[in-house]
């Protein structure tokens, strides 16, 4: 008889409300799973991009990200706003590496509502149990989720940069982003301005153990071979790669 499967979930609260919400719901004794494994911060605004990747890195099942109500942050109008476009940008990025997005959820959970934290995390729990353990519904092994994990995770920088030049909601309510969101935009700025940036981070990783030929390239990456040969002619162009006619091969410059 096998083992049931117990996920392991990170959750960032913020200690002004969620954690305040996940204390009264402890104190008031409302069930939940014992699955959450709480990381406190002073705002929901503060969890990096960088912390999600590396929470599923490391190995966890799901991650949660808990904050005040929108336009009840405690440091400023923005911190949750910027909260709700990084767990954007993060699904989106999940989702172009063939990582089930709902293993990533955020939510808002004031001090005062325990149960309704307790509500939340019998959900997602479930929801996670049900995904079973990170890489099994995506047909995933531990070498291929750490590979596409640190790729992503190399060029956090750079999305960090694009997200605060061309990711930014100027008007601050819930509307105006859903509006954002909706319209598609996210999803087309994504694919013009990230998705070539992440292949080429793989590609460089590669590389990095190997010199290897387009083809190869190609077939590892799940890429047209085309594809591949446009990231190579411009990262050559930028200095980054050097092409071997002797092996027929591109490595590293």
């Amino acid at each position: 008889m096998g083992h049931e499967f117990k996920p392991t979930i990170i959750g960032f609260l913020c200690n002004w409300c969620c954690y305040g919400g996940a204390d009264l719901c402890g104190v008031s004794r409302f069930q939940y799973p014992p699955y959450l494994r709480v990381i406190r911060v002073m705002c929901s605004g503060r969890v990096d991009l960088k912390f999600i990747l590396k929470a599923f890195l490391n190995g966890s099942d799901g991650v949660f990200i808990g904050g005040c109500h929108l336009n009840d942050c405690h440091y400023n109008p923005e911190g949750n706003y910027d909260a709700l476009i990084i767990s954007k940008i993060a699904k989106r990025l999940l989702t172009h590496m063939g990582i089930n997005p709902e293993r990533l959820r955020l939510e808002w959970v004031s001090a005062g509502e325990g149960i309704r934290f307790a509500e939340i995390m019998n959900e997602f729990s479930a929801r996670v149990k049900q995904l079973g353990p990170l890489g099994t519904t995506e047909g995933m092994d531990k070498k291929e989720l750490s590979f596409k994990l640190t790729a992503a995770g190399k060029l956090v920088p750079y999305i960090k940069l694009v997200e605060r030049q061309r990711l930014r909601v100027a008007a601050r309510s819930e509307a105006e982003y859903n509006k954002f969101i909706d319209s598609g935009e996210l999803d087309a700025l994504f694919d013009d301005i990230i998705s070539d940036k992440l292949a080429v981070s793989q590609i460089m990783m590669l590389l990095a153990e190997t010199p290897l030929p387009t083809g190869s390239i190609a077939q590892k990456l799940g890429l047209n071979p085309s594809e591949v040969s446009r990231h190579m002619i411009s990262a050559s162009r930028h200095g980054l790669i050097r092409f071997d006619t002797a092996s027929n091969c591109y490595a590293l410059a």
